[in-house]
């Protein structure tokens, strides 16, 4: 007669096998991919630029869905007025109606409508502040309680970005991947920052500016990558594990388990 615990047990030893042997090669290839020299001076120069993007000036490129505030104390239907750019690219407003503004800088905007309210206004004067900037984006996704996209201001570094999606506690922070997408084929760069040297040895060179686009992937310790590892393989066989396992408390109280189909 056999005892199903027993089997429980002999098949459970197996599967630990597995999973250990599985989770010692993931660890050995994990480690080996995250180890390596620095990064070279060409792929320091791809990124490093120490200037901030002019993202509310006169330079900036207005696209849906930006919002924009319009000022002009002469006229005031469109005094004050916050509107958002619509994704047919225009803005409605009082008096003038759709405007077509995509495409264009502030002060072209504010040109547009000063021609638009001299119909109504003598001498129209116009000014437009960008207050949101939805339209250019920086991304961060892995370790950190923020994941997804970040409005792009133009003076986005590498430590302002992860001080606002703060890391977790798994999070790799000496190999902070940051990724400058390329519609060019070969052209995208990607570049391994160590953001403790950063942020506990105050190396500010290598806390270069991002640009409109730049992804930053922040990946787990090693360490974590093979708990979630594990997780991932014990998911699949957690209601076996349960079938197997109640017997085992069974018997640990007291009772004893016959198999019933020797």
């Amino acid at each position: 007669m056999t005892n199903r615990y027993d089997d429980a047990r002999t098949k459970g030893t197996s599967g630990r096998g597995i999973i250990a042997l599985t989770l010692l090669v993931c660890a050995i290839f994990y480690a080996i991919v995250g180890t390596g020299c620095g990064p070279s001076d060409a792929e320091i120069n791809a990124f490093v630029h120490d200037y901030e993007a002019d993202v509310t000036g006169g330079e900036y490129i207005v696209q849906p869905p930006d919002v924009m505030e319009i000022t002009s104390p002469n006229c005031p239907e469109v005094d004050g007025e916050s509107v958002t750019v619509n994704a047919d690219g225009k803005i409605t407003l009082k008096l003038v109606g759709d405007v077509k503004v995509a495409g264009m800088t502030p002060v072209e905007i504010a040109r547009k409508l000063e021609a638009n309210l001299q119909r109504y206004y003598q001498r129209p004067v116009v000014s437009v502040r960008m207050t949101r900037r939805d339209s250019k984006r920086i991304y961060v996704f892995g370790e950190v309680a923020g994941q997804g996209p970040l409005p792009y201001t133009g003076r986005d570094t590498v430590l302002s970005v992860l001080g606002e999606v703060r890391p977790t506690f798994a999070a790799w922070a000496d190999r902070v991947h940051v990724i400058r997408p390329s519609h060019e084929d070969g052209k995208r760069h990607v570049i391994i920052v160590n953001a403790n040297d950063i942020m506990k040895r105050g190396r500010l060179d290598k806390n270069f500016h991002l640009l409109e686009g730049d992804i930053l992937y922040v990946p787990p310790t090693p360490l974590a990558y093979v708990g979630q590892k594990f997780q991932e393989l014990l998911q699949p066989m957690q209601p076996a594990a349960q079938a197997y396992i109640a017997p085992g408390y069974a018997l640990n109280s007291g009772d004893t388990y016959y198999n019933k189909n020797p």
